[in-house]
C-alpha cells in the first residue's frame, strides 16, 4: 500500500529526508540526517509455533531480551521472523521495517508491542517501506494509523539484555 496515501488520507503531516540506504542502526546514526523525533529500532519477531508475528518498536539503543519479553507477553519463545515472512506479513525487506509497515497488514494478523519509554517522546522516526527515507511523525497520528488498520497494540515495559556476562 502507498503509505503517503495513507497519511495523506488520514491528513497527517511529516517531516521527510531522504538519505542512502540503512540496514542497522550504526548506518542510520551516520547517515540519516538530523530531524526531530525518537529514533526508533523495529524488530519483526515471531513465537515458536509460528503461528503469531509481532511487530516490536524500541529505541535505537535497547538491546532487547526477546526470552524475556515472551514471557512477558505470555507466548511461547519469541526469535527474528526470516525475510520471507517479513515480505509475506509485512510487505517490506530487512533494513526498511517500521511501524508504518502495518498498512502492508491487510488481514492485521501482526500484534505491535511498542516500548513504554517510546511514549515520552512527542514523534517518531519511521521508513516509509523503504529504508532510502525517513519520515518524523507526531506519535498521536501514528496512533491513528495503528487504529486506522486495525491492529492490536500494546504498551510494554521491553525487557532488556544483561551485557555484562
Amino acid at each position: 500500500m502507498d503509505i503517503f496515501a495513507v497519511l495523506n488520507e488520514l491528513r497527517i503531516p511529516f517531516e521527510q529526508v531522504n538519505h542512502p540506504a540503512v540496514f542497522t542502526v550504526e548506518q542510520a546514526k551516520k547517515r540519516v540526517p538530523p530531524m526531530r523525533g525518537a529514533n526508533t529500532k523495529n524488530l519483526f519477531v515471531r513465537n515458536k509455533r509460528g503461528n503469531r508475528h509481532f511487530l516490536l518498536i524500541v529505541g535505537y539503543e535497547k538491546q532487547v531480551d526477546l526470552k524475556a519479553l515472551a514471557k512477558k507477553i505470555e507466548v511461547s519463545p519469541l526469535s527474528l521472523a526470516s525475510p520471507e515472512r517479513l515480505w509475506t506479513h509485512l510487505g517490506v525487506e530487512p533494513g526498511s521495517v517500521s511501524l508504518l509497515a502495518i498498512t502492508n497488514d491487510m488481514e492485521s494478523t501482526v500484534d505491535i508491542i511498542i516500548d513504554h519509554s517510546l511514549l515520552d517522546e512527542e514523534y517518531w522516526k519511521c521508513h516509509p517501506h523503504v529504508n532510502t527515507s525517513t519520515l518524523s511523525i507526531a506519535v498521536t497520528d501514528i496512533v491513528r494509523v495503528m487504529d486506522q488498520t486495525k491492529h492490536r497494540y500494546q504498551v510494554v515495559d521491553v525487557p532488556e539484555r544483561d551485557l555484562s556476562r
